[in-house]
């Protein structure tokens, strides 16, 4: 059986969001996993990434209320090409949100609506001010959805 890949797709423009990208590659990584991880950039993923995944995490930062430029630049280049053929995806998502992250939330519900993939959880908002737990939060996130899609639960 061929092993199952997770794509992470972040926007990581600060410290602080790197760290939660790591964070998710690291918890997906989970020695007693048996999954391929990528870590990619929302800019830097294509739509044959997203194609050859079998799951998705995606992370973004919330800016004015909405999701960051390039994470909606991603679903701009990626929607159509996998419309079609990755419905019913696993997804997560996780929201380094400076105030509640409703709007960033309510956006991506539409677009995932949109291509019918199927979320294993509601979205991770970290809220407010920088904490450290942030990071533990998003690998618990990453290491849930990996298991998940290794054992064939997603």
């Amino acid at each position: 059986m061929a092993t199952k890949t997770l794509l992470i797709v972040a926007h990581a423009p600060s410290p602080n969001t790197k760290k939660l990208a790591q964070a998710a590659y690291d918890g997906a990584n989970h020695p007693d996993i048996d999954i391929n991880v990528i870590l990619k950039l929302s800019q830097d993923t294509q739509p044959e990434d997203v194609l050859a995944a079998d799951a998705l995490l995606l992370g973004t930062t919330e800016n004015l209320a909405y999701m960051a430029g390039l994470t909606k630049d991603f679903f701009d280049r990626c929607y159509y090409p996998v419309l079609e053929k990755k419905q019913g995806m696993p997804f997560a998502l996780y929201i380094r949100a400076g105030h509640d992250g409703t709007g960033t939330k309510l956006a991506l519900k539409t677009i995932t609506t949109g291509l019918r993939w199927e979320w294993i959880q509601e979205a991770l908002i970290l809220q407010g001010d920088w904490q450290e737990e942030f990071t533990e939060q998003v690998e618990e996130l990453a290491m849930t959805l990996a298991a998940g899609v290794e054992a064939g639960i997603y």
